[in-house]
């Protein structure tokens, strides 16, 4: 595999041996999981305890400016401190309760969208709360320049590119190590969902973020002036969200099913390509889940609908966060029934093309020939060899596992 490929994050406790992972091997944690930060959830509507955390000297922001994060280099994130960023938050936007917040919610006012991430409990004696949770607090923050925080916002991003660092382009960044990957990746899938989401979906009116970034709420009045009539109530028109337990709405994660298909005597594996790939580049297959459908009814309808092949059992793998924008791939490997391996393409034409690949064709690939869609294969790589996505796609670590034996032993040639 290509040397600048990072390594993936360590899985909970690895050296413990268990029931379960003497049945099923070691876990496997997929690059953008494996967060160092301890989420502390129940300490979101608390807003003391965000109040400390916000202003203290250990504490690390991650800005981003139009979904791009601030990094030293493509391997590199960059934090600020609170005193950076204050100009831009004002003193503290945690000092009223968030039922206060609601009473006097102004729609008119923008408010820059902050998000509490988590204690970094690796530095335990950086922040304390209550004698029990502890670690360095982490939160990310959009400063994309725009109303009352343009200027502010605008001296901060000069300040930061006069020190050399940068708001790094495209999505993926695939290069940031594992710990930084899944820290990145909470902080966009978070400031992405909040940004596609400022209105309520049932009444249209605008919502307010609250618990710390993590749930947007339609509060039953606006202190901001009507456009039809200024001097009119702040009270808004009933809405259904506010008849229910909780007037909230939740972060969106969209199920979506990836998988090695293994023929039904487990010599080949079945890869597709789509025609935008670079030459000889493929992958394994992929679609989202549907209603009231399971994981390997999912896997099973849509490898039939992309190749014809059709299979019988399906096992899951591993799961990997895939924050573009907000999917949790479910990695699963299937194998074909006998007389259901002829690949077939029109029933869905998502696919250029779709073949089965030896066992052994594969294992070199993912020796020599991995490599991001717009990167160059590892430096023994041959012209023509098959190439492969990298081992932080969940596509290489499915691969992988079948060659390695996943199924219960080595596949016989």
């Amino acid at each position: 595999m290509s040397a600048s490929q990072p390594d993936l994050p360590e899985p909970a406790h690895p050296e413990l041996d268990s029931m379960l992972s003497r049945k099923f091997g070691k876990e496997v944690a997929n690059y953008f999981s494996g967060s160092p930060l301890n989420r502390v959830s129940f300490l979101r509507t608390d807003h003391p305890f965000l109040s400390l955390a916000l202003k203290h000297p250990s504490t690390s922001f991650l800005l981003f400016k139009n979904m791009e994060p601030l990094v030293k280099s493509s391997t590199q994130l960059t934090y600020v401190s609170y005193k950076d960023v204050q100009p831009i938050i004002g003193e503290d936007p945690y000092a009223k309760s968030e039922e206060d917040l609601i009473k006097e919610y102004n729609s008119a006012t923008y408010i820059p969208q902050l998000v509490f991430l988590g204690l970094d409990e690796r530095k335990k004696e950086s922040f304390q709360y209550k004698n029990h949770y502890q670690g360095a607090p982490f939160f990310a923050l959009d400063i994309t320049p725009k109303g009352p925080i343009t200027s502010a916002a605008e001296t901060l991003i000069s300040n930061m590119e006069s020190k050399g660092c940068s708001f790094l382009p495209g999505r993926m960044h695939l290069s940031l190590p594992a710990t930084e990957a899944a820290i990145y990746a909470a902080s966009r899938h978070l400031l992405d969902w909040n940004a596609r989401n400022p209105f309520c979906a049932t009444c249209g009116h605008p919502t307010l973020s609250v618990n710390a970034g993590f749930k947007r709420t339609c509060p039953p009045a606006d202190l901001a002036p009507s456009l039809s009539s200024p001097d009119a109530p702040p009270a808004r028109p009933p809405c259904a969200t506010r008849t229910g337990i909780s007037n909230l709405s939740f972060p969106r994660t969209d199920p979506t099913v990836i998988m090695a298909v293994v023929s039904s005597c487990g010599t080949k594996l079945l890869l597709g390509r789509q025609k935008r790939w670079p030459p000889l580049w493929y992958s394994t297959l992929a679609g989202f889940l549907e209603p009231a459908e399971s994981v390997e009814e999912a896997v099973r309808r849509e490898v039939w609908e992309e190749s014809g092949i059709h299979l019988g059992r399906v096992v899951v793998h591993s799961t990997q966060p895939w924050p573009y924008p907000a999917n949790l791939m479910i990695g699963a490997i299937g194998q074909a029934i006998p007389g259901g391996e002829e690949i077939h393409l029109g029933h869905d034409a998502e696919l250029e093309d779709a073949r089965w690949f030896g066992v052994e064709e594969i294992r070199e690939a993912l020796r020599v020939g991995t490599s991001g869609l717009g990167d160059a294969p590892g430096p023994e790589y041959k012209e023509g060899g098959l190439r492969l996505p990298p081992q932080t796609a969940i596509a290489n670590q499915l691969m992988a596992a079948v060659i390695g034996g996943f199924l219960g032993a080595e596949p016989k040639i």
